[in-house]
């Protein structure tokens, strides 16, 4: 099969699909690898490690997605790369369709294949989506301490406090992967730090394996508004796979707020947990409502791209080497995560939740129907 990387476009989206490792393995397995020019200098990547290992050179993002059949890539396609997908083209990358109505439309119109490491699903885990919460939690934590200073807007508290002065209050917004990431980071730092989640099984589990400044609290409205109104840091951590987030925190929450409490909302890419969130990016990445900072980059982890290129590709690797030797078809018939990643298929959805959110079941198709 003939596989595609092309440079990453977002706002300082750093990463890249491809590193020379994958590409050596790809080839290997008897595929040939393009790599658009450049692709991986943010990654501090040059284009000889790609060329040491038999990967070919291409000198425009044109000329990898026409020539190829399947593209790698990190984050979604953008407007400007719309016309590039070609019709039955395998796209194996972030899409968040569920917060991106016309990336939706794009892709069926022109009827690419397209398979989103954030709905690949192994049990109850999300492989792909994981070492990128890990990424993004542990941020979260760092990019609340670093805006919570008073040039910014913030209260001028130092998160971890100094002898005689306590330290700052976390509010953590659900348990899962970037919910623990971010309380550990930020209990780490020796912030005072409450965890709120609705699984109580899971709450168990974080206060055994959480240090002890971590409180691990049942999430209802009524603890909400408490803890809110303590914090001087809101990290909001929550995820449905491949849908919409819930809008925990409502514009009328704010006023419980202290002012120049800092919101870091990891759940942007799903179009955010706090109904004032709009996304960010790394360039202009905070703004105000009545006094509350807020922190809504959508690529997080592009700050930190070589630590976030090669941890991504580590888990891509396995399942793109399935999609690659057995073609997308076979691949998501034998194999129940990466059928779970198959969101539109040549015309149709065939992810549910996506289809649910915009109201189009008309053109929702099993993805088993679609792949037998």
């Amino acid at each position: 099969m003939k596989i595609g990387c092309p440079k990453e476009i977002k706002n300082n989206e750093n990463r890249v699909g491809i590193t020379p490792n994958a590409a050596q393995a790809y080839i290997r397995a008897g595929h040939e690898i393009f790599i658009e020019k450049g692709a991986g200098l943010e990654s501090a990547i040059e284009d000889n490690e790609y060329i040491k290992v038999g990967a070919k050179i291409l000198s425009t993002a044109a000329e990898v997605w026409k020539n190829v059949e399947m593209i790698i890539k990190v984050k979604e396609p953008l407007e400007s790369e719309y016309n590039l997908m070609q019709a039955n083209q395998l796209i194996y990358t972030y899409f968040h369709f569920a917060a991106n109505r016309a990336l939706l439309d794009s892709c069926l119109k022109q009827k690419i294949i397209a398979l989103a490491y954030e709905t690949v699903q192994e049990g109850c885990t999300l492989p792909l989506l994981k070492p990128m919460s890990e990424v993004a939690g542990r941020m979260s934590a760092l990019m609340g301490a670093f805006y919570s200073g008073r040039t910014f807007g913030g209260r001028g508290l130092l998160p971890m406090g100094v002898t005689g002065v306590a330290p700052a209050e976390v509010l953590v917004l659900g348990g899962g992967i970037v919910g623990a990431n971010a309380a550990r980071t930020a209990a780490g730092l020796g912030c005072r730090v409450t965890i709120l989640d609705i699984n109580l099984a899971r709450l168990e589990y974080l206060g055994e394996t959480l240090p002890v400044n971590v409180n691990c609290v049942y999430s209802d409205l009524v603890n909400l508004e408490h803890y809110l109104q303590t914090a001087d840091l809101v990290i909001g951590a929550v995820l449905i796979p491949g849908a919409k987030a819930p809008k925990l925190v409502k514009k009328s929450h704010l006023k419980l707020m202290k002012p120049g409490t800092v919101i870091v909302d990891v759940a942007i890419d799903q179009g955010g947990c706090f109904e004032t969130s709009h996304a960010t990016t790394h360039n202009n990445p905070i703004f105000q409502v009545d006094s509350i900072i807020h922190y809504c980059v959508a690529n997080m982890p592009g700050a930190y791209a070589r630590t976030s290129t090669f941890a991504l590709v580590n888990a891509t690797i396995n399942y793109g080497l399935i999609l690659a030797n057995k073609g997308v078809e076979k691949a998501c018939r034998e194999n129940e995560a990466l059928k779970l990643g198959l969101n539109t298929y040549k015309g149709v959805i065939t992810f549910k939740p996506v289809a649910e959110t915009f109201n189009l079941l008309d053109k929702y198709k099993t993805p088993e129907s679609v792949v037998n």
